[in-house]
């Protein structure tokens, strides 16, 4: 069997794997191009009319807070108490740029939103109806102090009745999760029965600006997920919510979330123990959500009750979102072959810890690979030179049965015994190196910590393609000169000439590729090179060749 053709063969299957489930992105993202934000929900000309009955506020004019740590700055509406902005300090749009990142937006083009509060018969929310209360701050600038590790932001409600509705969020230095109380004071003489919800609203079309650089072999999932008692973590399709294929998922514990490239919004459901309705919501076509909602909640007269949730707004950084809730870090989407990916990255990241540069670590690693490996490519190259040894007996089998394939195949299987040759020996090191491409193809696409980081010369960004394709020229150069090295037995002329041009096919599909994924398939070859004149050599010096 020819181990360079199956090489070809395997890599063109995994590479249209990806492109085919890159097409399903574009394809449906593209299904609601023709569709326009919902400017109900984000009209900012309405005027504040009050419920004399209920004493909140309906309709909104904006009026919002200004929170500011060293890793979030928040805008949260007074209305409700919504974060309806968030801009990652840490973590610019672009290279060189000082403009950074927003995780969560509220403008004409695009809506992206996390709202809590408290609804039921005495609550003071009706999410339904969009009614809200106006709770009422201190000030409106809120900036975490450098001797400071903790910042508090409460607001307050009181209703007709006299109950108060107090909103606290709790920030802590250089975290991204948001500790979000409500202290619910009960001066009446009645109980009060409400219910906590939480959810996070979407816009489907991502504007233009959103889009520009988006590469299209980088595309990974943009959508909903959740995690109950019972799953550890599912991801649902914002075309599924359109579509009204909702949830209604019960659960004591868990968390809702809505994922894209490199980062994370999630809602980590209350902890009172009581059981929590996880569901979708397709509002107008247009605006997707996802939220939660526990079960009624008794206050009796006079107490007071806390109640604790949780926010994740930002990057996927598994080792903190693993401690903030069991299972979030699984957010980390590696696909399919995740248990190949997480070993991967942790080595990645123990090799990065010592050399400081993600480059300089994915060489490393491909050494470390590859010398794993150097057994069954041995084995590999032995297989090979047996087999072309024997290729004079296989082609007189042939001839001799041409016209019984049952015995030409039991011949076969004779030779091969007798001569001690496994024909398949040379497939083994190929097909256990795709799934470790296949594996880093999704580690470069989805960790946040490969996001903007440089290598060397003109890479300032191993998880995006080489801006001039250098590295894929190079790598087509490497692929070229193993084929050249390889002596290939291939006697059908239309499958030599699809040989020949397979480094040319392969450049142009790497010209896309992440800059860390070429390098790691550059000096993959470089190392097979070597591998093969080492084992070449070796092989003549006892007369296998």
């Amino acid at each position: 069997m020819d181990s360079q053709r199956n090489l070809f063969l395997i890599v063109f299957l995994v590479l249209f794997i990806i492109l085919w489930q890159t097409w399903q992105t574009d394809h449906n993202l593209q299904l609601f191009n023709d569709q326009q934000i919902n400017n109900e929900n984000t009209s900012n000309n309405s005027k504040i009319n009050i419920d004399e009955d209920k004493n909140i506020l309906i309709n909104k004019k904006d009026q919002n807070i200004f929170v500011k740590t060293d890793v979030l700055s928040l805008k949260i509406s007074n209305y409700g108490g919504d974060i309806y902005q968030a801009e990652l300090l840490a973590f610019p749009e672009k290279i060189g740029s000082h403009k950074p990142t927003k995780i969560l937006e509220t403008n004409k083009d695009f809506l992206y939103q996390i709202q809590t509060g408290l609804n039921g018969i005495d609550g003071p929310d009706n999410i339904d109806k969009q009614i809200r209360p106006m709770f009422i701050t201190k000030k409106q600038y809120f900036k975490m102090s450098k001797d400071k590790n903790i910042l508090e932001v409460s607001m307050s409600y009181k209703n007709k009745f006299g109950v108060i509705y107090d909103k606290i969020f709790t920030f802590k230095r250089g975290e991204y999760f948001i500790n979000i109380r409500y202290k619910i004071h009960n001066f009446t003489k009645k109980y009060i029965r409400l219910s906590v919800f939480g959810q996070l609203k979407q816009t489907l079309e991502l504007p233009k600006y959103k889009q520009a650089n988006n590469n299209f072999a980088l595309h990974t999932f943009r959508g909903a997920a959740y995690s109950t008692d019972d799953i550890k973590y599912k991801k649902y399709k914002f075309d599924n919510i359109v579509e009204n294929e909702n949830l209604n998922v019960k659960t004591k514990t868990g968390w809702i979330a809505m994922l894209q490239q490199y980062f994370v919004t999630a809602l980590i459901l209350n902890t009172t123990g009581n059981l929590n309705t996880i569901y979708t919501n397709n509002i107008n076509n247009n605006t997707v959500a996802i939220g939660f909602q526990s079960e009624e909640l008794v206050i009796p007269p006079g107490t007071t009750k806390d109640i604790a949730s949780t926010v994740w707004l930002g990057p996927e950084l598994q080792d903190k979102m693993a401690l903030v809730a069991p299972n979030l870090d699984l957010t980390v989407d590696y696909g399919w072959l995740w248990f190949i990916a997480k070993p991967l990255f942790k080595l990645l990241k123990f090799i990065y810890s010592f050399v400081n540069n993600w480059g300089f670590s994915i060489i490393i690693i491909t050494f470390i690979v590859r010398g794993l490996m150097y057994p069954l490519t041995k084995a590999q190259y032995i297989s090979m030179a047996k087999m072309r040894m024997i290729q004079p007996k296989i082609q007189i089998i042939r001839e001799r049965f041409d016209n019984d394939k049952q015995k030409m195949g039991q011949a076969m299987m004779n030779l091969y015994k007798e001569e001690k040759v496994n024909p398949l020996g040379g497939c083994l090191p190929i097909l256990i190196q795709m799934p470790i491409f296949l594996a880093l193809y999704y580690m470069l696409s989805n960790s946040v910590e490969l996001r903007q980081a440089p290598f060397i010369f003109w890479i300032h960004d191993l998880s995006t393609q080489d801006p001039y394709y250098v590295l894929p020229i190079l790598m087509g150069g490497t692929m070229w000169f193993i084929q050249k090295m390889s002596p290939i037995n291939v006697s059908d002329p239309l499958q030599q000439k699809v040989m020949m041009y397979m480094p040319i096919i392969f450049t142009i599909f790497f010209l896309w590729f992440p800059s860390g994924l070429v390098i790691y398939y550059i000096i993959s070859n470089l190392v097979t090179i070597l591998q093969q004149q080492m084992i070449y050599r070796s092989l003549k010096k006892y007369g296998i060749l």
